[in-house]
C-alpha cells in the first residue's frame, strides 16, 4: 500500500480539493469505520448525515457538503473510489510459479508466453492458453478450448471443451463455463438427455462470479458480451445471449434462449423466464419474476415483474390489505341492515 497526500490523489482522480490538500492518505475505509489518515465517500444521498460525523481525515463527494473532514469533490465519486483504491493498493498479485509439474498439460495443448499453471491445474488435448494467463489449483482447460490473454482462472474453476474465453477474463473459483445445458425430451415417462452441441462464448473482459454456471448451447452458442459481469452462484441457460457491460448480480436465474441488450442489471436472486427478449438498459430489481418481454429502459420490480411504478402503488396496497377488510365487512353489515329495512 502506498500513501498520497489528498492533493496527489484530488490529481490522479481529476478532483477539487476543499480543505487541506496536504493531508496524508493511508488507506480507505467507511464511513463510520474511517479514522485519521483515512479516506472514505459518499456515493448514496441516504449515508450523508455520516458525512458530517465520520473521523475520516478526508471524503470523496460529488458536492461541498458540511464535514469535519477535507473534501475531495469528484464528478463520480464511485469512480473517484475505484482510482483511489488500485492506486492506493493495486490488484491481487498472482504468484509467479511458472509452469508446475504436477499440472496435467497435454503434448497438443498450446501455452503462452509468461503463463503461471499452478498445482493439479489440467489443460487438454489442442486447448490454446494465451500470454500472461494464470490458472490456479485445479482449474481445468478442456479439449479444444481457447482462453485469450491475460486471464485468470481460480482454483478449481472448469471451462468445458470447445469453448472460447476471450481477453482479461476472470473466472471466479468453482464457477462452470460449458457444461451441458438442462435440455431432455420427456418421452414415455422417462426425461432423455439432449446432446448440447453448442458452446460458450465468453468476450473480452468479462467476469464470471463463484459458483457460477454457463450452459453450452443445444445447437446454437451461448454468449456472454464483452465487459458483462456475472456475480455469484448465477445460472445462465443455454443458448443464451447476455450482451456487452451487463450487471448480474448473485443468485440471478436465466433461463435458456433468453437475449438480453447491453448494459441490463439484474439484482439478486432474479429470475429470467426461458425465449424472451430484454432490451436495452432494462433494470430488474432484486427477487423480479420477468416471464415477459421488456422493451428498452424499463425498470421492473415484483413477481411477477411489473413496472416499478406500478409494484410499489401494489405493495403499499398490500400493507393497508387488512384494514380494508375490516371497512368492506363494516359496509356489507350497512347493505344488509338497509336491505332488511327496505323489505320489513
Amino acid at each position: 500500500m502506498q500513501t498520497r497526500t489528498l492533493g496527489q490523489l484530488a490529481e490522479h482522480v481529476g478532483g477539487k480539493v476543499f480543505g487541506d490538500g496536504g493531508i496524508e492518505i493511508k488507506s480507505v475505509a467507511t464511513l463510520d469505520a474511517a479514522g485519521e489518515g483515512d479516506i472514505s465517500f459518499l456515493a448514496n444521498r441516504k449515508y450523508e448525515k455520516q458525512v458530517q460525523s465520520t473521523t475520516a481525515s478526508a471524503v470523496i463527494t460529488g458536492k461541498k457538503i458540511e464535514s469535519n473532514a477535507s473534501l475531495l469533490i469528484a464528478e463520480d465519486p464511485y469512480y473517484a473510489l475505484m482510482q483511489i483504491v488500485v492506486l492506493l493498493y493495486g490488484h491481487r498479485k498472482h504468484a509467479e510459479t511458472g509452469i508446475s509439474g504436477k499440472a496435467s498439460i497435454a503434448e497438443s495443448a498450446q501455452i503462452g508466453e509468461g503463463c503461471h499453471i499452478n498445482d493439479f491445474a489440467t489443460v487438454s488435448d489442442k486447448a490454446k492458453i494465451g500470454a500472461r494467463c494464470v490458472l490456479y489449483p485445479g482449474a481445468f482447460v478442456g479439449a479444444e478450448t481457447r482462453i485469450g490473454d491475460d486471464c485468470i482462472l481460480y482454483p478449481n474453476a472448469v471451462v468445458y471443451d470447445h469453448c472460447k474465453v476471450g481477453n482479461r477474463v476472470i473466472i471466479q473459483a468453482n464457477a462452470t463455463v460449458g457444461e451441458d445445458g438442462f435440455g431432455f425430451s420427456t418421452h414415455n415417462d422417462q426425461h432423455l438427455k439432449i446432446p448440447h452441441i453448442g458452446s460458450v462464448i465468453l468476450e473480452d473482459d468479462v467476469e464470471i462470479g463463484a459458483g457460477s454456471g454457463i450452459e453450452r448451447g443445444t445447437l446454437d452458442n451461448t454468449v456472454i458480451g464483452k465487459g458483462t459481469k456475472i456475480g455469484d452462484l448465477v445460472a445462465i441457460g443455454h443458448g443464451t445471449k447476455v450482451g456487452p457491460y451487463c450487471l448480474l448480480v448473485a443468485q440471478v436465474g436465466v433461463a435458456g434462449s433468453v437475449t438480453l441488450g447491453h448494459h441490463c442489471i439484474a439484482g439478486g436472486q432474479a429470475g429470467i423466464a426461458g425465449h424472451i427478449k430484454i432490451g436495452n438498459m432494462v433494470q430488474m430489481g432484486a427477487q423480479s419474476g420477468v416471464h415477459s418481454s421488456l422493451e428498452d429502459g424499463k425498470v421492473v420490480l415484483g413477481t411477477p415483474a411489473f413496472d416499478v411504478g406500478l409494484t410499489r402503488r401494489i405493495w403499499g396496497t398490500t400493507k393497508n390489505l387488512p384494514d380494508m377488510r375490516k371497512s368492506i365487512r363494516k359496509i356489507e353489515k350497512r347493505l344488509a341492515n338497509l336491505e332488511g329495512n327496505d323489505k320489513s
